[in-house]
């Protein structure tokens, strides 16, 4: 009889830990490589690097990107960072998606956006690449613009001519200054999305 029962509890265990609804996709968008670590087009590695710092786990780099997983109340978060370069960041968003088999509605992707001021926090549930490539080649490959991704602005402060340069560029002095709490805030809108929903964390932090 105990034995019965410990099998029923061990199955409910088992289920709570592989509750696809608790358990979401986090992908910085970004560029590998020492070059590239400190730009604005980076900064979608980089607000993962500072919720994985607060959280205190560790990336490991496995196939098509460095990963790191985390819970907080109750949720798991894979937080992955695409090894693809950032035109291709679709292929590792989609791999990731299987392999933990997450919903779309529980992906969030992270990316930086020029046509916002810079710090500035927008979580929306869809929309167009808005001419970025590692939008672009995501909405390629999931075959949809309806996913949730979350615009950190870097603002368009460049020169006609000067986009690329610009977006590989790195942070000025005045904007390194405000990075930090940009970038705790920025951490603290994935968790919510996690925890208390999109559309709440919209509400929250949309213009924040």
């Amino acid at each position: 009889m105990l034995s019965f029962f410990g099998r029923i509890l061990g199955k409910k265990e088992t289920g709570k830990k592989t509750d696809p609804m608790k358990k979401f996709l986090i992908v910085g968008l970004g560029n590998i490589g020492p070059k590239y670590e400190n730009t604005r087009h980076n900064v979608g590695f980089k607000i993962l690097d500072e919720l994985a710092r607060e959280k205190e786990v560790a990336f490991e780099t496995q196939k098509l990107g460095d990963v790191a997983t985390l819970r907080f109340k109750g949720r798991t978060f894979v937080l992955l960072k695409p090894s693809t370069y950032m035109n291709l960041s679709g292929k590792a968003v989609n791999y990731w998606m299987q392999k933990e088999k997450i919903s779309l509605e529980n992906l969030l992707v992270v990316t930086d956006d020029l046509n916002l001021p810079f710090g500035t926090l927008r979580l929306k549930t869809k929309g167009s690449d808005g001419g970025h490539n590692g939008l672009k080649d995501i909405q390629t490959q999931l075959n949809t613009t309806k996913y949730n991704r979350f615009r950190f602005g870097i603002s368009d402060e460049f020169s006609q001519g000067q986009q690329v340069n610009y977006v590989l560029g790195e942070w000025s002095p005045g904007e390194e200054e405000k990075l930090a709490e940009r970038l705790k805030t920025s951490a603290e809108l994935i968790l919510s999305f996690g925890t208390a929903g999109v559309s709440n964390t919209m509400n929250a932090y949309n213009g924040k």
